[in-house]
């Protein structure tokens, strides 16, 4: 496994380990932000500043990119909370470098009918191209919808680890670039299950360099193992999914919960809520359930890795197989299942397998003004590649 060993810090030690990172070098950082509407974004990034100047790190040059998002709809109250967080989410930067926004959407490229999917992948290449000399690149989830910050993490890291052979004696994958890939999340699971996602659309989006599996005609015939990541408020889209990803009535479906939670019967919440879909009218068995951790992306990367690495062992006697991954659950979960997906997926055209992680795309959330500032999350980071891989 890439992250067998891993840096992950919560809470208080996430100073510390910025602290070391910065350490008597110098800094020169992308930070990479949503211009969401979740005022999660501006302590995590107040956080990090904080931290570089006062304790007076040579940072020659820092660069916001704050991508924007154009196709959703919104509340009047929560759009005016958008250009808020926006306003101060510049001005908490603009002590430290530049600001730039990226827009993403079927409307920001000037261009007419352009799918949501056509849309992302000019987003996600124009954010890969502001990556020039930088030493730190953070990426922060906190206000990005999840199909955009599993595009920008799996694009990222296919960017900075090109190779993912691990041979001995020689420097780590992780290490080669030399560059600090750091993810930052202002986790609060209960907020994340109240932000309701509504109205899915009546396109697939697939993340981008994971379509092949759902595409190729040569994997059509194989056998599909889907894992259904579950979260709160989500049934919809995962049904409006399964029409439009043909999850066919023949495949193995293993629903990904998280336990151990904060909330100890959220587990079993989360079973009650997809009780139809999932288990009445595809007689799911619960021996397929996998647990994995609520507040550990690497944990639960590790269960999914080596469930997906389970199945395709046992069906190469089959021909192969199609592993399709639908992160619906709270961020660090989903951070995990990207991390997962990233390492599976196959670097050889003639492997007998496929990764793909299609979404349906809601066109609108729904979310409390109250509940968004009263949030108190708990920073995490999870530091992906550098030199302490080396």
């Amino acid at each position: 496994m890439l992250w067998d060993r891993y840096v992950f810090r919560r809470g208080a030690a996430v100073h510390e380990l910025w602290d070391r990172l910065f350490d008597k070098r110098p800094v020169r950082l992308l930070y990479i932000a949503g211009r969401g509407f979740d005022l999660r974004a501006q302590p995590v990034m107040q956080e990090l500043i904080n931290n570089l100047q006062t304790a007076g790190r040579r940072v020659e040059k820092a660069e916001l990119l704050l991508v924007g998002f154009t196709d959703y709809e919104l509340d009047e109250d929560v759009a005016e909370l958008t250009e808020e967080n926006a306003a101060r989410l510049q001005g908490i930067f603009s002590s430290l470098g530049t600001v730039k926004t990226i827009p993403i959407g079927s409307s920001s490229s000037g261009e007419e009918d352009i799918s949501v999917g056509i849309a992302l992948g000019i987003g996600i290449r124009a954010v890969l191209d502001e990556i020039v000399d930088h030493t730190d690149i953070v990426l922060d989830v906190s206000s990005l919808p999840r199909v955009i910050y599993l595009a920008l993490l799996t694009s990222l890291l296919n960017r900075l680890v090109p190779d993912k052979q691990i041979i001995e004696g020689s420097t780590h994958p992780l290490a080669v670039n030399g560059i600090n890939f750091q993810v930052l999340v202002a986790e609060d699971a209960r907020l994340d299950g109240r932000i309701r996602a509504e109205d899915p659309s009546n396109d697939l989006v697939l993340i981008p360099g994971f379509s092949g599996a759902m595409h190729v005609e040569s994997a059509r015939d194989w056998p599909l193992v889907w894992f259904p990541i579950l979260g709160e408020n989500r049934v919809s889209q995962l049904q409006k999914l399964i029409t439009l990803a043909e999850i066919p009535d023949s495949a193995e479906i293993c629903p990904v919960l998280p336990h151990p939670s904060l909330n100890p019967r959220r587990a079993d919440d989360l079973l009650v809520e997809y009780a139809v879909p999932l288990f009445q009218s595809r007689k799911t068995p619960t021996t397929n359930i996998l647990h994995v951790h609520e507040s550990n992306p690497f944990e639960a990367y590790r269960q999914l890795l080596k469930a997906m690495q389970r199945y395709k062992d046992s069906m190469k006697i089959l021909g192969g197989c199609r592993l399709v991954v639908t992160p619906l659950g709270s961020k660090l979960v989903t951070l995990g299942s990207g991390l997962a997906c990233f390492e599976m997926k196959p670097v050889d055209l003639n492997a007998k397998f496929g990764v793909a992680i299609p979404h349906a795309e809601p066109k609108r959330y729904l979310a409390s003004v109250s509940d968004l500032r009263g949030s108190k999350p708990e920073i995490s980071s999870l530091l992906l590649t550098g030199e302490a891989y080396s």
